[in-house]
């Protein structure tokens, strides 16, 4: 058995340069060099190979068949999730049944901005973040926030504050999927411990959407919509989240969501209607719009997202025993070099019943009943396709990326240099995960990479297992508005198309409040509720 070598410079602070270079070359082919994920992640990982067989003397074989399982997980685990759900998206889109639910959605708003915005970017973002991800909330929504007059900047900064809470289980649960690929902890442990963290940030955001919309007087005017909006989501996203797995917290959240809203607006409505800017519109009634569906429309437009939610949830639920059949174990095994005695295993298993199976036969059902045709189908399948054949390999070699970084031992080497700094580290952790994703555009890429090394040093210091992989995925989360790569999807819709760099300066004062927020959350959990972290 190959046994991972701590300090195999002399050095540790050389050695703890070196195992940087992954990391800050990543970083740089992504940020500085502006390379397509896919190329950066490739080159990252032929790096990370070269450097731990070079300088940590990870054995060759070994270390090729930790990468390829790498891979293998990333495509089964994370790839096969994210794929069949831009299928389902595509095939609402395409069906025009999407744009039935949001000509539905926007007629239950009043023409008060404040409303709209909590009803639309905030409850109808969180949906859209649940089902696909990959910025496309950013797209959808601020096209919806412009025509209703708000200006183009400033929507696409109220979808991208809006859509913080939800990433963590964004794609139906991608980046939960990954950290617990990477750290080995329990699928379930991680995405309850995720959900608590999510509950208490959920909070703030839809007082800043108020605020930004209308103002300070227009946001105390309207505070009926912030509790009830977040409250909502939280009781949708928190149990399924603790109980359920990561799969549809978002989802759960969003509908929750929603039906409170709706329940709220038949009972009260802002004394003054508002529009952008806190201006009074004047004429405008409270009452909402006609958005001329019929009962089948309404019907046929919500009837996917129950499809979704009965299959994935009696699939995926503590009842079912499909996600735990394993037909294919494959490992390969080093001897850590922090812990005597532990073991560090990269593992590939092929479950063929995981939540991306779930997720294909809800597609086949859903175009079953909406009676996609062959053109249709063909136009599904090539959108599909071209979206996602660049984020699909970013998967593979993310991960090959990630394995090999815990195996061979540099992520050992790079927690034990940054134990160093004690008990402060619970400051630095999400610091982290907000870097990795505002870099590399992607929780579950961040997880991949980092989730590890935040296990490892939580380890060394004694947190709680689960504290330093939760808040660095939440921390990804809030890192999201600034992401070069989400930025480009999210304005694809907008005038801002390839001007990424104006929404990044203008998202990124408010992105920063909410980093601090989640800073004091995480030394508040881990010095007085430190046991809602544990295994």
């Amino acid at each position: 058995m190959f046994t991972q070598i701590l300090d195999p410079t002399g050095n540790m602070f050389v050695t703890w340069l070196v195992a940087l270079i992954p990391v800050v070359a990543l970083l740089f082919m992504l940020a500085a060099l502006r390379w397509s994920a896919w190329v950066a992640t490739l080159v990252g990982s032929l790096v990370t190979l070269a450097l731990g067989i070079w300088v940590w003397h990870m054995p060759v074989d070994e270390g090729l068949h930790a990468y390829a399982y790498g891979s293998l997980t990333g495509i089964w685990n994370v790839d096969w999730i994210t794929f069949w759900g831009v299928m389902l998206f595509n095939t609402l889109v395409t069906t025009g049944t999407f744009e039935k639910l949001r000509s539905w959605l926007i007629a239950q708003g009043t023409q008060d901005v404040r409303v709209q915005t909590i009803l639309f970017a905030w409850a109808f973002g969180a949906l859209l973040e649940g089902l696909v991800g990959f910025g496309y909330p950013w797209a959808f929504v601020a096209p919806i926030l412009i025509a209703l007059g708000i200006p183009d900047l400033d929507a696409i900064r109220v979808a991208a504050i809006a859509n913080n809470a939800p990433v963590s289980y964004g794609a139906l649960g991608a980046p939960i999927i990954a950290l617990a690929a990477v750290t080995g902890y329990p699928l379930l442990a991680l995405s309850a411990s995720i959900s608590k963290i999510v509950a208490i940030l959920a909070l703030l955001p839809p007082w800043i959407l108020l605020y930004l919309v209308s103002g300070r007087k227009g946001m105390l005017g309207a505070w009926p919509l912030a509790i009830v909006g977040s409250l909502a989501y939280i009781a949708g996203q928190l149990p399924v989240g603790t109980y359920l797995g990561p799969y549809l917290p978002d989802v759960a959240g969003a509908l929750v969501c929603f039906v409170c809203l709706l329940l709220l607006l038949k009972v009260w409505r802002p004394a003054e209607v508002l529009g952008y800017g806190g201006k009074p519109v004047v004429g405008a009634t409270a009452g909402k719009t006609e958005h001329g569906l019929s009962g089948g429309d309404i019907f046929q437009a919500w009837m996917p997202i129950g499809v979704l939610v009965i299959i994935v949830v009696a699939w995926t639920g503590p009842w079912s025993h499909l996600p735990a059949i394993v037909l294919m174990h494959m490992e390969v095994t080093a001897a850590s070099s922090i812990a005597a005695g532990a073991k560090i295993v990269a593992i590939f298993n092929w479950t063929p019943f995981v939540g991306g199976s779930a997720i294909l036969v809800s597609w086949i059902v859903v175009a079953l009943l909406l009676r996609v045709n062959g053109q249709q189908l063909g136009e599904i399948w090539r959108k599909t396709w071209s979206q996602m054949w660049g984020a699909c390999l970013v998967g593979v070699f993310i991960f090959g990326l990630a394995y090999v970084y815990n195996f061979s031992g540099m992520a050992a080497s790079l927690a034990k240099a940054f134990s160093s700094l004690g008990t402060a580290f619970i400051i630095v952790a999400p610091i982290l995960g907000f870097i990795g994703v505002a870099l590399s555009g992607s929780n579950t890429s961040t997880n991949a990479m980092f989730g590890k090394f935040q296990a490892l040093v939580g380890q060394i210091l004694g947190f709680p297992p689960l504290l330093l992989p939760t808040v660095n995925s939440v921390g990804s989360e809030i890192g999201k508005p600034v992401a070069p790569q989400t930025a480009s999807v999210g304005v694809s819709t907008t005038r801002f198309v390839r001007n990424e760099g104006d929404v990044i300066r203008h998202n990124f004062g408010w992105t920063l409040v909410l980093l601090v927020y989640l800073v004091l959350i995480s030394v508040a959990c881990y010095l007085f509720f430190p046991g809602i972290m544990k295994l």
